[in-house]
């Protein structure tokens, strides 16, 4: 899945809507206070019921606003009729309009080569998933269409919060937030993560030390102010699950530190940043024995199982993104939470916000987005249910003959998203496929399903992020009777041999905090052969060739930790921490190099999987 993480609304707003246009005419999205969850939610059944004609009248008001454009005129010829859109605009991906883009960020030139809006700064993508990191345009009015969504998705969290929960209104949330010093392009625009654009933008929401730059100082401030006041926590979350998971590992590794500094009310030397120093000072200023020893207490158990409610035993849920790649995560997190219902609370990304999930407490594996209509244009291109969505000719000419709109999805079908905002993206490419699970009212729900571009191969196989997950998932089963679970993996196609052979790399976990012990031969060499015979028809067809096409899938374990270095590598490449997503398909040479340095064990498929299973 995207970006996806939530941005709070922004406090203050005071005028409740009455009669507001909520067909967007001119863009003035109607402003509510989000704890008057009455308001909020007459707006979500407003758009939600009128989600075609919001759609038709999104879509008019963009074409108005930039069909002078350069690209635009390219197609339209300075008309802005939705029909000739449709016909004459092509489908495209980053590649096509990343010269554009360039021409604006690198060169200096105006923002009207894409849009009549100004552009303000870029948001860049993670880069993880895809394997490129995007650039992408953001205005003003982007800034406060953004704003808007997130007072929609705090509406839906506050119903149903106050309907299941009690003792959260005098409680504080403990949500992790990391920035990065701000990056400029040779054109002079601000280079952020879409998170890092919302905090700076709006500094004074935010607790001082989340403006720290030094990532490990801030995130030590932000735990130790959260054992501080651990009574007083009622929910705790970070953008991502597995950047949840990154936090337990940072507090496993600092936590009687933390403790020290509470036992004795003094912060430790380490940390130099006057925007930490100066927040935590305001809360760690005495000597707390009794809370350190509580501390020490439960941080000393042979087993973390249930560490966060330990911790903080007010707490009520945990909120990250658990959709898509992050659906891996789930049996970590279910064991850290000890069972706290895990909120997934949002779909988005750089390009755009999409979808808020309307049933927040429902299971991690039933999550499903509805869309929000005003938001941007969407449009959908059928993908058959039993086609790889990555055969799908990218540059087809005839695909548009092909795409339908929000209104006229159905229930069951993929799809892969196209996007037309208002800030120059126009028939995006998201690489994403969506299955549509229903509506609400008459706006479409849906599950994101995959990645389109992020396939291992070796010769003409595809297994898609989605397959491999799925494989990974039932092998790891073998491990489970043992006490183990998998914090975390990726892989690689490995041809530097022939045949060439799938590479997967595991981290795993014991619940108990013991080290992992020497791992059974037997049943290692099991976990490779269940992933194969989890694999598509295709692979195992050119695995049973008599002239094999491809080799033994192998099992590479790794050291405890290894992830977290992959993770501080790919940061010092330029990856937000809020943003990034272990890529499971490893392309960078060093990152490989990275994990291959710190392999325990490895292990080979010895069976030839089952091509009639």
């Amino acid at each position: 899945m995207r970006m996806k993480g939530w941005i709070t609304c922004p406090m203050g707003l005071k005028g409740l809507i009455h009669g507001v246009n909520l067909f967007l005419k001119t863009m003035m999205l109607p402003t509510f206070d989000p704890r008057d969850t009455e308001a909020g939610s007459r707006i979500l059944e407003d758009i939600t019921s009128n989600a075609g004609h919001i759609q038709e009248q999104v879509l008019e008001e963009i074409l108005t606003k930039n069909a002078s454009t350069d690209y635009l005129k390219g197609f339209l010829n300075g008309h802005s009729d939705k029909g000739l859109f449709k016909n004459k605009v092509p489908v495209v991906d980053y590649e096509d309009i990343k010269i554009y883009i360039d021409r604006i960020a690198l060169d200096g030139e105006p923002s009207r080569i894409l849009t009549n809006e100004s552009i303000t700064e870029l948001l860049k993508s993670s880069g993880t998933s895809g394997g490129k990191q995007k650039w992408i345009p953001k205005t003003a009015e982007e800034g406060e269409r953004r704003a808007f969504f997130s007072c929609l998705c705090d509406t839906v969290l506050n119903s149903f919060e106050l309907r299941s929960f009690q003792g959260l209104n005098d409680g504080k949330a403990l949500l992790f937030v990391l920035i990065n010093p701000d990056i400029h392009t040779p054109g002079g625009l601000v280079l952020r993560t879409g998170s890092e654009s919302e905090i700076k933008n709006r500094k004074d929401r935010y607790p001082q030390f989340i403006l720290c730059e030094d990532s490990n100082q801030s995130l030590y401030s932000q735990l130790l102010c959260g054992l501080v006041q651990r009574d007083a926590i009622v929910n705790v979350g970070t953008f991502f699950a597995s950047g949840l998971l990154r936090i337990i590992k940072f507090f496993e590794e600092h936590w009687q530190e933390m403790s020290s500094n509470i036992r004795t009310g003094q912060m430790s030397a380490w940390i130099t940043d006057p925007n930490c120093k100066r927040a935590v000072s305001l809360i760690l200023s005495k000597q707390m024995p009794d809370l350190a020893d509580s501390i020490d207490l439960i941080c000393q158990e042979k087993s973390w199982e249930g560490i966060i409610k330990k911790i903080w035993p007010r707490t009520k849920y945990v909120m990250a993104i658990i959709t898509g790649s992050m659906a891996q995560y789930i049996p970590a997190l279910e064991f850290y939470t000890g069972g706290l219902p895990v909120v997934s609370p949002v779909y988005g990304s750089s390009e755009a916000f999409f979808g808020i999930n309307m049933k927040p407490l429902c299971s991690p594996y039933d999550v499903s987005y509805t869309f929000i209509p005003n938001m941007a244009y969407y449009e959908f291109l059928p993908i058959d249910n039993h086609q790889d969505p990555t055969c799908t000719n990218r540059k087809d000419a005839h695909l548009k003959d092909h795409i339908v709109d929000l209104a006229n999805v159905k229930i069951g079908q993929h799809y892969e998203l196209l996007v037309t905002t208002f800030t120059g993206l126009y028939r995006y490419r998201m690489g994403d496929i969506v299955l549509v699970t229903g509506f609400h009212n008459s706006t479409p729900q849906f599950k994101f399903g995959q990645r389109t571009n992020v396939v291992l191969s070796i010769h003409t196989d595809k297994t898609t992020e989605q397959d491999l997950q799925k494989a990974v998932a039932m092998a790891i089963q073998i491990l489970e009777p043992l006490g183990f679970f998998l914090l975390d993996y990726s892989s690689y196609a490995d041809t530097s041999s022939i045949p060439g052979h799938y590479v997967l790399f595991w981290e795993l976990q014991l619940r108990s905090n013991d080290d992992i012990p020497e791992l059974d031969q037997v049943k290692m060499e099991k976990c490779c052969s269940l992933v194969e015979q989890s694999l598509d028809q295709k692979y195992k067809l050119l695995r049973n060739q008599s002239i094999s096409t491809i080799g033994p899938l192998e099992i590479r374990v790794v050291k405890q930790g290894t992830f977290n270095v992959l993770m501080d590598f790919y940061v010092s490449q330029g990856t937000s921490l809020n943003q990034y997503k272990t890529p499971k398909n490893i392309k960078s040479e060093k990152a490989i190099e990275i994990l291959d340095s710190r392999v325990v064990g490895k292990f080979y498929s010895r069976e030839v999987p089952n091509q009639d299973s």
